[in-house]
């Protein structure tokens, strides 16, 4: 989940796992997996950047393709 602010300064918890697409136009638009679209105050790269923190909390970001698994016993 991460917090982001509505145009009307209230504070809003969306899960990161529903988010389809962020664009600028030219206020932030997060559109959901539902169809809904939220506007909020923070830039795409600060909406980026919770999503990339939350999931790293979560552990489940992905292994980057050139980083090898160490080898196994």
């Amino acid at each position: 989940m991460i917090e982001v602010t509505r145009l009307q300064n209230i504070k809003l918890v969306l899960n990161a796992d529903l988010i389809e697409s962020i664009e600028t136009t030219p206020d932030t638009v997060i559109s959901l997996t539902s169809g809904k679209r939220i506007m909020v105050k923070e830039t795409v790269e600060e909406v980026i950047q919770k999503i990339v923190e939350y999931k790293m909390q979560c552990n489940t970001l992905p292994t980057p393709k050139n980083q090898a698994h160490p080898p196994r016993g």
